[in-house]
């Protein structure tokens, strides 16, 4: 686990891993606004083979909103972004980010309670699934 991210290794193929997380999400009022394939992506871009990896930008409206009228340029750390990955060996990785280490660097104490809540809700997310 990085000190910017939360982590669960979860005993789902990575498919039904991906599924569960937006399920999840959706649970807790988040909406998927970007997705990147990345093992498809560098594929692509450089042709290398890389594991199945994707990245979620989840975004919670209400919250989002909250953040954006305390700080107009929070938005270059929106949205919070959710990975899945593949693990060796089988099974998959999710990780979400820590909203409140990303929003330390912002001085603003508006902002901080909105983290807060916002990382329980990512919480919420990881033990759904």
């Amino acid at each position: 686990m990085s000190d910017y991210g939360i982590s669960k290794k979860v005993g789902l193929e990575y498919d039904e891993a991906v599924a569960r997380v937006r399920e999840s999400l959706a649970t807790e009022g988040f909406g998927v606004l970007t997705e990147i394939d990345v093992k498809t992506t560098l594929k692509k871009k450089l042709d290398k083979d890389f594991k199945r990896y994707i990245i979620l930008g989840a975004c919670n409206p209400p919250y989002a909103y909250k953040a954006l009228t305390s700080e107009n340029d929070i938005g270059l750390l929106l949205p919070c972004n959710v990975i899945v990955y593949e693990n060796e060996g089988g099974g998959s990785t999710v990780c979400v980010i820590d909203p409140v280490i990303a929003m330390n660097m912002v001085d603003n104490p508006a902002l901080g309670q909105v983290a807060t809540e916002i990382k329980q809700k990512l919480l919420n997310v990881l033990d759904l699934i």
